[in-house]
């Protein structure tokens, strides 16, 4: 990719302008990114207490019995957002989706183990293991240029 920065003095406010064959992925989370302002605000709850999260503390997002829970060091939020929400607001240079119920932040990632056969374990540095599922797994290896 192609990075082209011009001043222009008469200028009221900066303006982006992307030129491409194609929209693919990566075009399209570089326009969510620009289009944002800020890092999003995300909100768990716990026994009716919102509580602001910062990404460097959240280590996966997880969906079980129609709710979504934020896992931390030592405890586990509620969330009122969809996966697909949360995957839309997050930065997609930290988190990943790993299967249809779960995203996780990379950062927080000890090791992937790649030796099983279609899919991938996860170790994350909590000491948390979970697995990709295949729909995910040639995802997570272009993400790991693999």
């Amino acid at each position: 990719m192609q990075v082209e920065v011009k001043i222009d003095r008469s200028a009221d406010e900066p303006r982006v302008i992307i030129v491409t064959k194609n929209v693919d992925e990566e075009i399209s989370q570089l326009v969510r990114m620009i289009s944002s302002s800020g890092s999003p605000v995300l909100t768990g709850f716990d026994k009716g207490n919102a509580v602001i999260l910062q990404e460097s503390d959240i280590y996966s997002f997880y969906s079980a019995d129609k709710k979504v829970f934020a896992v931390l060091e030592n405890e586990e939020l509620t969330m009122r957002l969809r996966l697909y929400e949360l995957e839309d607001k997050l930065d997609g240079r930290s988190f990943a989706r790993i299967s249809n119920s779960e995203i996780i932040n990379l950062k927080k990632v000890e090791r992937f183990d790649l030796s099983m056969t279609g899919t991938i374990c996860v170790k994350m540095t909590n000491g948390r293991v979970t697995y990709v599922s295949r729909r995910y797994v040639s995802k997570i290896k272009q993400i790991l240029g693999v």
